[in-house]
């Protein structure tokens, strides 16, 4: 006894039906959150400054390092360096010259605290406990995810460092 004689053009044609619809059930249903999708470790790739008068600056080079972790209680971790910092030439973190200190100061940024995810507005706030700019010390700031992948993520602060420009931030995902 063979299968066929029991599934008639009807039936074949019905569950060719139901693998059609539940093919499309399956495409339709909805894409992982924001919140689940951001959490993990992503390499800084590079920050783009774009002023007012629409000129372009990288504030921490071409090329820099860094990273930016993403728990999944909330919590989050940056440091972006320019690959560029100079070395103290004492070897000593505490003796640095002013002109050494002040270089590393501008080239380089760490922030930890909590974040949120606006799955509505497609935005991140970090709530920062603290920085290596300690003006931003209990500060929410607001950028807006303008992309996120499994791969790949890019924010945008819109205002950056009093009136500078809006600084838009590339991440991989660490793999």
């Amino acid at each position: 006894m063979t299968l066929t004689k029991f599934m008639t053009p009807t039936k074949i044609a019905a569950a060719f039906f139901a693998f059609a619809l539940s093919i499309g059930a399956a495409a339709a249903q909805p894409a992982q959150p924001l919140k689940e999708l951001i959490v993990g470790t992503w390499n800084f790739v590079v920050a783009e400054v774009k002023a007012p008068d629409g000129t372009r600056s990288f504030p921490f080079g071409e090329t820099p390092k860094g990273i930016l972790i993403f728990t999944g209680d909330g919590r989050f971790a940056q440091i972006h360096v320019a690959s560029d910092v100079p070395k103290i030439a004492s070897n000593n973190r505490l003796t640095g010259t002013a002109e050494e200190y002040a270089a590393i100061m501008k080239r380089s940024l760490s922030v930890f605290g909590t974040y949120a995810v606006d799955e509505a507005k497609k935005t991140v706030t970090f709530n920062i406990v603290s920085s290596t700019f300690p003006n931003w010390e209990g500060e929410a700031q607001v950028r807006t995810i303008d992309k996120l992948t499994a791969d790949e993520f890019v924010n945008t602060n819109p205002n950056v460092a009093g009136g500078r420009g809006s600084a838009s931030n590339l991440y991989k995902r660490v793999k």
